[in-house]
C-alpha cells in the first residue's frame, strides 16, 4: 500500500482531502488502485485492516472524475457560484449508493474497533465523499473558513481552523517552505546587485566610519644663515 507521507489528509475535510490528490509534486497521487486503497483507508472512509480486494482501475476513474467534480464547484463556489449541471451532478453522486455501514467489535485485548458491516463498494465510498461535500457547501460556518492557497502555484483549498483564522497555506511543509525559500532568495539577489558601473553594491554592516586626518607634512628646517642680496 502505497506510504501515508504520498498523500494528503491536512485540507480539513474528506472531499477537500480528496481534491489535494491532483495538486503539488507529484501533480497525479491516485496513480492507480494500490494509491487509492491507501486513500480510502487515510482519509477514514474505511478501517484500517478491511479487506480492498474490489478496488480496481475502474474505481480509480470514478474517483477521479468526482474529484474533477468536486474542484470545479469548490473553486466556482468561492469565486461566486457553481453550476447547476456540476450541482446535479453531485447531488446525484451523493444519491448513488448508502455509504458503507460502520459496526463495532472487540479485538483480541477486549478493546472496541471499528469495520464495516459489509464489504465496501465504490458506490457507496463515492456517495459518502459527495455527501461531505454537500454539507460543507450547506453549512455556513464552515463554507466561512474555505481558503485557496496562497502558493503561487498552487490552488488547493483548504479549512482554516486556526486561531484568528491566520492559516495562509495548504501545508506549512510544502508550500510555505518553498514561499519562505523564495523570499529567502529574494533577499539574497537584492543584496548580491550590482551597483553603479558594474561594481557590487556595498554590503551595509552598521554606521558609516569617517576616516582620520591624515598628519601634515613637516615644516622645512633652515640653520639660520643669512645670505647677502642678490647672492
Amino acid at each position: 500500500m502505497a506510504a501515508a507521507c504520498d498523500l494528503r489528509f491536512d485540507c480539513g475535510r474528506t472531499c477537500l482531502d480528496l481534491v489535494a490528490t491532483a495538486g503539488g509534486a507529484p501533480a497525479e497521487r491516485l496513480t492507480g488502485p494500490e494509491q487509492l486503497a491507501a486513500w480510502l483507508v487515510g482519509a477514514g472512509l474505511v478501517p484500517r485492516g478491511v479487506p480492498l480486494d474490489a478496488v480496481d482501475v475502474r474505481w480509480v476513474v470514478r474517483f477521479r472524475a468526482l474529484r474533477d467534480l468536486l474542484r470545479r464547484v469548490v473553486h466556482d463556489e468561492l469565486r461566486d457560484r457553481a453550476a447547476d449541471a456540476d450541482l446535479d451532478r453531485l447531488n446525484s453522486a451523493a444519491a448513488a449508493g448508502p455509504p458503507p455501514a460502520p459496526r463495532a467489535v472487540r479485538d483480541a485485548d477486549g478493546t472496541l474497533a471499528r469495520t464495516l458491516c459489509a464489504p465496501p463498494d465504490c458506490a457507496g465510498l463515492l456517495a459518502a465523499v459527495a455527501r461531505d461535500a454537500v454539507g460543507l457547501l450547506t453549512d455556513p460556518a464552515a463554507r466561512g473558513q474555505l481558503r485557496q492557497c496562497a502558493g503561487e502555484h498552487c490552488s488547493l483549498v483548504y479549512l482554516d481552523t486556526s486561531r484568528g483564522r491566520r492559516r495562509r497555506w495548504c501545508s506549512s511543509e510544502v508550500c510555505g517552505n518553498r514561499e519562505r525559500v523564495a523570499r529567502h532568495r529574494r533577499r539574497t539577489t537584492v543584496r548580491g546587485a550590482p551597483g553603479p558601473a558594474g561594481a557590487p553594491a556595498p554590503a551595509a554592516t552598521g554606521p558609516a566610519r569617517i576616516p582620520a586626518p591624515e598628519p601634515a607634512a613637516p615644516a622645512p628646517v633652515t640653520s639660520g644663515k643669512k645670505f647677502p642680496a642678490g647672492g
